[in-house]
């Protein structure tokens, strides 16, 4: 009640290793009128199915760039923890798809563009993470 119009409202941490993914697409989302609208007026069941996330064909070119930044910025984000894991074990025989699996808040097997599928799996990665 007591925010001015613009303000930048602090969020406490998730304590999800995507936290940071996550706030980023929240806020490039929101800065487009239609979506934000859209994500105003849904209730938690309509967020949760996946029918908010089909709204992303409608946001602006600029928007869809820009999540598809953050997501490539993401990707590389765990390629690095990966490698990391990697390093630490020395093994030769690690199956880099299942590591890759582990983590089911984007779609791993297009990691250039952010689709509707990705918002779907972020918002359904948010909701396990909270049970």
């Amino acid at each position: 009640e007591g925010h001015v119009e613009g303000e930048k409202v602090e969020n406490p941490d998730t304590g999800l290793y995507y936290d940071e993914y996550l706030r980023q697409v929240i806020d490039v989302l929101e800065t487009d009128k239609h979506f934000r609208e859209k994500l105003q007026t849904a209730d938690i069941e309509e967020i949760k199915s996946g029918k908010l996330s089909r709204e992303l064909d409608l946001v602006s070119h600029h928007v869809r760039t820009r999540l598809d930044e953050l997501k490539r910025q993401e990707v590389a984000r765990l390629r690095m923890l990966i490698k990391a894991k990697m390093d630490s074990v020395q093994d030769t025989g690690i199956d880099h798809q299942a590591l890759l699996k582990q983590f089911e808040h984007l779609n791993h097997q297009n990691p250039d563009t952010f689709e509707p599928k990705d918002l779907d799996m972020l918002i359904k990665a948010v909701s396990a993470g909270y049970k």
